[in-house]
């Protein structure tokens, strides 16, 4: 039996994706990939003779089905999904039919939509004694959420919040923040097909205002929501700074007053 790939296509970006997936898309006898949500330009590694399949019209046991059949046939599967294979994905139940019939399973970690989409924004996520926390959370819908881990219940932390998945309830999503306390002038940074060549739409407004925005641009699908007391810190000045590189912080190669640690 071969071994099955789960490897994160990444973003969008044809570039963005590894090094260490790129040789294993050359290497692979098989390549099955979420067509929905994967750029085909992610298939230009594949080797002459590849087996490729989209899954985007399969059920979930066609797909293991499908994995399954290949690792008889090849040495290396690979599963090629957006972003990274650990989030918003069905790795685990994926994963359980391949132990199960001892087939080898490995990881490749993919560029997740969410830093993309800070990336394209030109923002940071964190900010020295603003916020030093990142939420990867999503509105409930079809897949419903733990009511611990509710928008409403994790909005209260006031912290950066990278919502997945949520754009089509995009006026739910803002009335949730408003509700838990955020100013409806909060900003809002909305990324449509974050580093898509040709297709990313980078999106500002406010929790009063984005939802308008995003129906007036026509984002309905693949849209990444940063909602951030961090967003626009390049136009503002802060008292506050990091303390890594500040002369009166001693750390390990560097001494007080910016001297060499002894």
């Amino acid at each position: 039996m071969g071994k099955v790939w789960f490897v994160g296509a990444g973003p969008g970006a044809p570039d963005l994706i590894t090094v260490r997936g790129i040789r294993l898309l050359a290497e692979a006898g098989a390549i099955l990939y979420t067509g929905s949500l994967v750029a085909e330009t992610a298939l230009q590694w594949a080797p002459e003779g590849c087996e490729i399949a989209d899954s985007k019209s399969m059920e979930l046991a066609q797909v293991s089905d499908w994995l399954l059949t290949r690792a008889a046939r090849h040495e290396t599967v690979i599963r090629l999904q957006t972003g990274d294979p650990t989030l918003y994905g069905v790795f685990a139940e994926l994963a359980r039919p391949l132990d199960a019939a001892g087939v080898e399973v490995g990881l490749v970690p993919g560029v997740s939509s969410a830093m993309a989409s800070a990336a394209s924004a030109g923002e940071c996520l964190t900010l020295p004694e603003v916020t030093q926390t990142v939420i990867f959370t999503r509105h409930a819908e079809r897949t419903p959420m733990p009511e611990r881990e509710s928008l409403a219940a994790l909005a209260v932390h006031g912290c950066t919040l990278c919502i997945f998945l949520s754009i089509e309830r995009i006026d739910q999503v803002a009335e949730t923040l408003v509700d838990a306390g955020w100013a409806d002038t909060a900003p809002v940074v909305v990324v449509h097909k974050a580093t898509w060549p040709g297709e990313e739409l980078v999106l500002r407004g406010t929790l009063a205002d984005i939802a308008t925005r995003c129906r007036e641009a026509g984002i309905v699908r693949q849209a990444m929501i940063l909602v951030s007391p961090a967003l626009g810190a390049r136009e503002r000045e802060s008292e506050a700074t990091s303390k890594l590189y500040d002369p009166g912080f001693e750390r390990r190669f560097r001494g007080k007053g910016g001297a060499p640690a002894s």
